[in-house]
């Protein structure tokens, strides 16, 4: 009888634990957060405050929802605004 002899990786995996996929989890959250915070600050530093505080709040809602075109369509309105050379069309749309 021949004996199965396993890799070292199965081994390794063999060794993993609820502690791992917690830490997985915080670490991809802390990934997450440190990438919205920075992307608040950038909103905040190149829109005016009305506008920042638009998309800060469908960006909150997108990942509330689970809806990514939320935030989607507020920079597409934004981006329109701009090419049409008026804000006025943003502001309606609120």
């Amino acid at each position: 009888m021949k004996r199965q002899t396993k890799s070292i990786l199965q081994e390794l995996n063999s060794f993993s634990t609820k502690k791992d996929i917690e830490l997985v989890i915080e670490s991809r959250a802390l990934n997450v957060i440190t990438g919205a915070i920075n992307i608040l600050d950038m909103v905040r530093e190149n829109f005016d405050e009305d506008t920042a505080l638009d998309l800060e709040r469908r960006l909150l809602n997108s990942i509330r929802s689970s809806d990514p075109d939320k935030f989607r369509r507020g920079i597409k309105k934004i981006s329109e605004s701009k090419r049409s050379g008026s804000r006025l069309s943003f502001l309606d749309d609120k």
